[in-house]
């Protein structure tokens, strides 16, 4: 989900300063009801968002949920935590959780305690820290494994928060019914992605359609300036939480 892991630890560097910028600006909050006939996503229209280092929000968005990339775990050598922000502003009124990407799934103890350790350091700052969230590419066949490797994280994840996971909208066409059930005992969110790079993925509304027995909470990923209309039924599902908006720089909304 978003750029390569070397453009975004450059980034980083400005990341704790244009997070402070962002509180400054947004001490107001609304509630804010997307336009479900608009055919172009417009962040304005939304509360919560994906914020990556390096990209500079407009100021006429209020948000009340965050979910900010902290860092990654890559491939390569002996599991470790890329921490990838550099600060840790105060954002008061925002519901915050922290992202972790993730390209392998064998970690250690130091790759799991650095995370906590974060998830906490955020807290003492005075943030309302929601929980984790971990972005993996699980293949719809392959989510029973992944929820097994999720269970031990929650195991260990102290009960104070929460924990999110990204799912593709191909779960809910091709995923095993069973393995869902089984991964509803373990997580508390599940953000479905519409989209990849900057453009909305097609056809999304057959997959909606079969998401009628999805039996974990879940929002819509939805990427900033990218094409999407509320397939029908969508807001009328019991588990439906809302959306959160992929936001980019202004200069990839022209390219």
């Amino acid at each position: 989900m978003g750029e390569g892991p070397a453009l975004l630890l450059v980034r980083g560097l400005l990341a704790g300063r244009r997070l402070a910028l962002l509180a400054s600006v947004l001490l107001t909050g609304c509630d804010i009801q997307p336009d479900r006939q608009a055919g172009s996503v417009d962040p304005a229209a939304y509360d919560a968002f994906y914020l990556w280092p390096g990209v500079r929000p407009t100021g006429d968005i209020r948000p009340k949920t965050l979910y900010l990339l902290d860092g990654e775990v890559r491939r390569g050598g002996a599991a470790r935590f890329e921490r990838l922000r550099m600060g840790i502003p105060r954002l008061p009124g925002k519901t915050i959780w922290l992202v972790v990407r993730a390209e392998r799934l064998d970690w250690n103890d130091m790759v799991t305690t650095a995370i906590f350790n974060d998830l906490r350091r955020w807290q003492e700052a005075g943030n309302e820290v929601a929980g984790l969230q971990l972005d993996f590419d699980a293949a719809t066949r392959g989510i029973e494994g992944y929820a097994k490797f999720l269970e031990k994280v929650r195991q260990r994840l102290p009960r104070t928060w929460r924990l999110s996971i990204t799912g593709l909208m191909d779960w809910s066409a091709h995923g095993d019914p069973q393995a869902l059930t089984n991964l509803a005992k373990t997580v508390d969110e599940v953000v479905v992605q519409t989209y990849q790079g900057r453009s909305t993925i097609p056809d999304y509304e057959d997959y909606f359609r079969r998401m009628e027995n999805f039996p974990i909470p879940f929002r819509v990923a939805l990427v900033e300036g990218g094409s999407w209309r509320e397939p029908a039924r969508l807001a009328q599902h019991p588990q439906f939480r809302g959306y959160a908006i992929f936001l980019l720089n202004t200069a990839e909304l022209r390219r």
